[in-house]
C-alpha cells in the first residue's frame, strides 16, 4: 500500500485536506451510482407513464355517478358550439370550412389523453386562425379569376390547406422541442397585460377582416404592416358594391346573436346550459337559403360542398417550412400562452394544479398529429372553455362527448350545410370575440394598481392594431422586458423601524434608535442600478459629495499619522517599548512584535498608552 499512513487509518493526508483530493469519489462508487441511475423499476416506469399520459392517472379514479352527467352535458354543449365556430374560423385561416371541423375533432381527442387542464377546451381559436390565415395569404394568394367549380379551384384549396398544415406541423415540432428542453417557463414572459392587450387588439383585426364577407364584397385580403387600415380603406372604396342580400343576412344574424349571447352571459348561474344560438342560427340560415335559392337569385356566397367521412392522412407541404418558420414561432408562443393562461385560471379556481411542460407535450402532439389529417394550428379557446366550465364539466372526459358530436357531423350531417351563407359564419366570428372587446373595462383598475402594467397594455394594443399581429406582439414583449429592467433600476429605498420592521413613514409617534439606520431595497443590486441605489442611500442618510469628501480626507489623515508612528518605531533596531500599566499590555522588546500587534487602522489615540524609548 503506497498511500500515506494517515489515509490508511481513515484520516486524510495534509495534501488531500488542503487541495480536496479526499472528497473525490472512488471509481467503484461512481460506477455504482451510474448503474443505479440507469436502473429502471416497474414503479418508476408506471409513474413516468402516468406523468406523460395523464389519462392513466385520472381515469381510474373517475367518479362515474358524480361526474358523468356534468361532463356529458358540458361536452355536448361545447361540441354543438364547435360546429359553427370551426367552420367560421376556417374562413379566418383562408381554407375550406370542412378543415375547421377536422381541427375541432383531432386536437380535442389528443388533449383529452395528454393534457392536464380539466376544464380546457381545445380547437380552433380566432387569433391563431387569423395569424395562420395571414401566412396562407402570403404564400398562396387568391387568383384574380377563379371559378369555384373548376379543377384549378380544388388544386388551389389543396395548396392552401397544405401551407396551413405545415404551420401546424412546425408549431407542434417547436412545442415538442421546448418540452424536451423543459422550457415551459417561457410562458411567463407573456404577462397578463400582454395577453389581454394582444387578444383585444387581435379582435379588431378579426372584425375588420370579416367586413367584406358580411357586406358581400369580393376583395383581396391584406397582410403585413398596417393591414387593418388597408382593409378598411379597401372596404370603404368598394362600399357601393355591397350585396344587399348578404348585408340583410348579416344584420339579422347580429340582431339574433348579440342579445342571446348577452342573456347567456348575464344569466349564466340560472341557466344549466347556455342557449346554443350559433348552431340554431346556422340551421335556420341554411334552411332559408335552400328554400329561397338565395345563392342563385341574389348571388350570395355559400359554403358549398362539405365532404362526408373521415379525412385520409396527408403529408403537409413540408417544402414551405423555411418560409413559414418566422411566423410559426409567433403562432406557437401565442397559442401556448393562451392555453396555459386559461388552464392556470381554471386550475386555481377549482383547486388543482397543471404542469406547464406537460401542456407543451399535449399541444405539441395535438398540432403534430392533427397536421397529418389536414388540420391547421389549434389551441385552447376562450369561449368554449368558459362554456365548458359554466356547463358543469369536471374532467377531461368532456372532450370525448365533444369529439363525438363533431364526428357525427363529419360522417353524416356535414353535406347538409351546403347552402349555408358565409355571411352567417362571419357574424359568428365577430360575436364570438365579445369577451375580448369587454377587456377595456379592466383598464381603470389596471391604472390604479400599476401604471407600468397599464403602459405595457397600451403599447401592446397600439402596436398590434397599428402594425400587425405578430410584429405587435414582439414589440409588446420587448417593451415589457424593458419595464422589468426599469423596475429593478429604480426600486425604492425605505427606512425601517427597528421594532416593527415597517416603513418609518407609515408609523406615527415613533423615534429612531440613535446611531442605527435600517434601510430596505426592494430589488437586487447590480451594475444597472448601483448609481441609483447610492444616490438614494446618500439622500436618506444626509450625505453629500462634499461631506463624503471631508470624511475621506480625515480618514486618510488618520491613516497617514498611523503609518508615520509605525515608521518611527521601526527606525531604530534597539527600540524597546514599555506598556502603560493601566492597559496591562504585554511588554515587547522587538520591533517585529510591535509591527504585528499594532493594527494599521488604529484610532488617533492608539499610542497614548505606549511609551517609546530611544538608545
Amino acid at each position: 500500500d503506497q498511500r500515506p499512513v494517515a489515509r490508511r487509518h481513515g484520516r486524510p493526508s495534509v495534501s488531500e485536506a488542503t487541495y480536496g483530493a479526499g472528497d473525490a469519489p472512488r471509481p467503484g462508487r461512481l460506477r455504482g451510482r451510474l448503474s443505479r441511475g440507469r436502473g429502471c423499476s416497474r414503479a418508476g416506469c408506471l409513474r413516468l407513464l402516468r406523468e406523460r399520459a395523464p389519462v392513466l392517472a385520472w381515469l381510474p379514479r373517475y367518479r362515474l355517478r358524480t361526474w358523468i352527467l356534468g361532463d356529458a352535458v358540458a361536452g355536448l354543449t361545447v361540441g354543438i358550439l364547435h360546429i359553427p365556430q370551426g367552420m367560421a374560423f376556417a374562413l379566418l385561416t383562408s381554407v375550406a370550412p370542412i378543415y375547421g371541423l377536422y381541427t375541432s375533432f383531432f386536437p380535442v381527442v389528443l388533449y383529452m389523453l395528454f393534457g392536464t387542464g380539466r376544464h380546457v377546451s381545445t380547437g380552433t381559436f380566432a387569433v391563431v386562425s387569423l395569424m395562420t390565415g395571414s401566412v396562407v395569404e402570403q404564400l398562396v394568394p387568391v387568383p384574380l379569376e377563379l371559378n369555384s367549380s373548376s379543377p384549378e379551384a380544388a388544386d388551389f384549396e389543396a395548396q392552401r390547406i397544405g401551407v396551413a398544415s405545415a404551420v401546424a406541423f412546425l408549431s407542434g415540432i417547436i412545442m415538442l422541442c421546448m418540452f424536451g428542453l423543459q422550457l415551459g417557463f417561457l410562458s411567463t414572459y407573456l404577462s397578463e397585460p400582454i395577453v389581454k392587450a394582444f387578444t383585444s387588439a387581435a379582435a379588431f383585426h378579426v372584425t375588420v377582416s370579416q367586413l367584406q364577407s358580411m357586406l358581400g364584397l369580393r376583395l383581396p385580403r391584406h397582410t403585413g404592416a398596417f393591414s387593418l387600415f388597408k382593409t378598411l380603406a379597401s372596404v370603404m372604396e368598394n362600399l357601393q358594391l355591397t350585396n344587399v342580400a348578404e348585408l340583410v343576412i348579416s344584420l339579422v344574424c347580429l340582431a339574433v346573436l348579440v342579445p342571446v349571447k348577452e342573456v347567456n352571459t348575464r344569466f349564466r348561474q340560472q341557466l344549466r346550459t347556455p342557449i346554443p344560438v350559433e348552431i340554431l342560427t346556422v340551421i335556420i340560415a341554411t334552411g332559408v337559403a335552400y328554400a329561397s335559392s338565395l345563392n342563385s337569385r341574389f348571388d350570395i356566397e355559400i359554403v358549398g360542398h362539405i365532404p362526408a367521412g373521415f379525412p385520409r392522412p396527408r403529408i403537409p407541404a413540408l417544402h414551405t417550412l423555411p418560409e413559414v418558420a418566422g411566423d410559426t414561432v409567433a403562432i406557437t408562443f401565442v397559442g401556448y400562452a393562451v392555453s396555459v393562461s386559461l388552464a392556470m385560471i381554471y386550475a386555481d379556481k377549482h383547486g388543482y394544479s397543471i404542469q406547464p411542460n406537460q401542456e407543451l407535450l399535449a399541444h405539441g402532439i395535438s398540432n403534430t398529429v392533427s397536421s397529418l389529417f389536414t388540420c391547421f394550428p389549434s389551441s385552447a379557446t376562450l369561449a368554449t372553455t368558459n362554456i365548458l366550465e359554466s356547463a358543469g364539466g369536471y374532467t377531461q372526459l368532456s372532450g370525448l362527448f365533444t369529439s363525438l358530436v363533431v364526428l357525427i357531423v363529419l360522417l353524416l350531417i356535414g353535406p347538409l350545410f351546403y347552402f349555408l351563407p358565409k355571411a352567417v359564419l362571419a357574424c359568428i366570428n365577430v360575436t364570438s370575440l365579445r369577451q375580448m372587446f369587454v377587456q377595456f373595462q379592466d383598464l381603470p383598475e389596471l391604472w390604479r394598481v400599476s401604471r407600468i402594467d397599464f403602459a405595457v397594455w397600451l403599447v401592446t394594443w397600439l402596436s398590434v392594431v397599428v402594425l400587425n399581429v405578430d410584429l405587435g406582439l414582439a414589440i409588446g414583449v420587448v417593451f415589457s422586458m424593458m419595464t422589468v429592467i426599469c423596475r429593478t433600476q429604480r426600486c425604492s429605498v425605505l427606512y425601517l423601524h427597528l421594532s416593527t420592521i415597517r416603513p418609518l413613514q407609515l408609523i406615527q409617534n415613533c423615534y429612531e434608535v440613535p446611531g442605527v439606520k435600517i434601510l430596505t431595497y426592494n430589488g437586487p443590486i447590480y451594475y444597472g442600478n448601483r448609481s441609483f441605489f447610492r444616490a438614494d442611500v446618500n439622500r436618506l442618510l444626509g450625505l453629500s459629495p462634499e461631506r463624503i469628501r471631508r470624511i475621506e480626507k480625515a480618514r486618510k489623515a488618520v491613516e497617514k499619522r498611523e503609518r508615520e508612528a509605525i515608521r518611527t518605531v521601526v527606525r531604530s533596531p534597539r527600540t524597546q517599548c514599555h506598556v502603560n500599566r493601566q492597559t496591562r499590555l504585554p511588554m515587547c522588546t522587538s520591533p517585529r512584535w510591535l509591527m504585528s500587534h499594532v493594527p494599521p487602522s488604529s484610532g488617533e489615540g492608539c499610542c497614548e498608552h505606549v511609551i517609546f524609548f530611544g538608545k
